[in-house]
C-alpha cells in the first residue's frame, strides 16, 4: 500500500510540474494576444511600428484566424488597414521558421478574405489584394539582436538569387534594453513588458511557482500598470 501511495504522489508531482511548465510557456502569448486583440491597443502598436498616427481604431479590420489551428500553429493577430494586411506574431521562444509560418497564415487568411468578399478567382478582371506585411515581437530568454530580418528564401535548400516566392519578417526584440523607442511609442507594449518582467522576477525568487503570475498582477495593479486589463481578465491572464 505504501509503495502504491508513493507512486501516486510521484504521478501527482509530475502532473503539477508539467502544469507549471505549460504556464511558464503560455502566459506571455496569452496576455499578448488578449491585449492586442483590442483595436485601440492594436492601433497603438501599429502606429509605433510604422511611425504613423492613425486615431480611429475602427479603421482596423481584424482578420485573425480565430479557432483555426494548422499543423499545430495558431495565428496571433492579423488586420487590414490602409489597403495593407498585417500579420503580427508573438514569440516567447526563438523560432527561425517564422517566414514559412507567416506564408501559411497568409494563405489561409487570404482564403478567408476572398470568401468573405465573395471574390471570383476565375473572373476576367484582375483581383487586387491587400499588401502583406509581417512582424514578430520577441521576448524570450535567448539573447537575440534588437532587430532581425527573416526571409523565406534563407530557408531554401540551396541559394536562390531571384526567388519567385518571398516572405520577409521583421523581428523586434522587446526585452528590456531593446527597442525602447518602440515601447515608448506604444504604452501598452511597454506595460506588457513591465508585467512580463515582474512575472520573470517572481518566478526567479519563488522557484518557478505559479504564484509568480498572481504576485506580478498584484504589483502591476498597485503601480498602475495594465490596471483595467489585469483587473477584468485576471483569471484568463493566469493561465
Amino acid at each position: 500500500m505504501a509503495k502504491r501511495k508513493n507512486n501516486a504522489g510521484t504521478v501527482k508531482k509530475k502532473q503539477i510540474t508539467e502544469k507549471n511548465l505549460k504556464t511558464n510557456r503560455n502566459y506571455k502569448d496569452t496576455v499578448f494576444r488578449m491585449l492586442f486583440s483590442d483595436r485601440k491597443n492594436l492601433l497603438s502598436l501599429y502606429n509605433a511600428v510604422n511611425g504613423t498616427s492613425y486615431k480611429n481604431p475602427e479603421e482596423l479590420e481584424i482578420v485573425t484566424l480565430e479557432n483555426a489551428i494548422y499543423m499545430g500553429m495558431k495565428n496571433d493577430l492579423a488586420f487590414i488597414i490602409a489597403t495593407n494586411l498585417f500579420l503580427y506574431e508573438h514569440q516567447s521562444t526563438y523560432n527561425p521558421n517564422m517566414a514559412l509560418r507567416s506564408l501559411i497564415y497568409l494563405v489561409h487568411i487570404l482564403e478567408k478574405w476572398i470568401k468573405k468578399n465573395k471574390i471570383d478567382l476565375y473572373s476576367r478582371n484582375e483581383i487586387k489584394i491587400p499588401v502583406p506585411r509581417f512582424a514578430v515581437f520577441y521576448n524570450g530568454t535567448d539573447k537575440r539582436p534588437e532587430r532581425q530580418r527573416m526571409k523565406l528564401s534563407d530557408m531554401f535548400d540551396k541559394p536562390c538569387e531571384n526567388p519567385e516566392v518571398e516572405v520577409i519578417c521583421d523581428v523586434y526584440n522587446i526585452n528590456s534594453g531593446y527597442n525602447e523607442e518602440l515601447k515608448k511609442s506604444s504604452p501598452t507594449l511597454r506595460e506588457y513588458m513591465d508585467f512580463v518582467d515582474k512575472v520573470c522576477y517572481y518566478k526567479s525568487v519563488t522557484d518557478g511557482s505559479n504564484d509568480a503570475v498572481e504576485m506580478a498582477i498584484d504589483d502591476c495593479i498597485k503601480e498602475g500598470i495594465l490596471v483595467e486589463f489585469l483587473t477584468e481578465r485576471r483569471s484568463e491572464t493566469n493561465y
